[in-house]
């Protein structure tokens, strides 16, 4: 179980997710917190570019850098910055030789 850890914070968005209080309250000793999928970002991406101008000309690039993300592996997300989003692209982290 150790080794699945890491992979795991690798594969979220450093963003909080937004999280709704249900009505009915939660169950007593559940401690699960939402974790955003690895390419949430990409995704958010391609939204904002649906409502920038003409959607034949700005979704394109977003969703094909979506589309990789989304066929990559964990920790091989596409570098390449984001369209319209204001954050910094994802960075691929060297593996270390100790």
């Amino acid at each position: 179980m150790a080794s699945e850890e890491p992979e795991q914070k690798r594969m979220q968005s450093p963003r909080p997710v937004p999280r709704r209080e249900s009505p009915w309250g939660r169950p007593e000793g559940d401690t699960r917190e939402p974790k955003a999928h690895r390419c949430n970002d990409r995704a958010e991406d391609v939204i904002y570019a649906c409502f920038e101008g003409n959607p034949f000309q700005t979704v394109p690039g977003p969703f094909k850098l979506f589309w990789k993300c989304m066929f990559s592996k964990p920790g091989e997300e596409p570098t390449e910055p984001f369209f319209y989003l204001d954050l910094d692209p994802p960075k691929r982290e060297e593996a270390r030789l100790d």
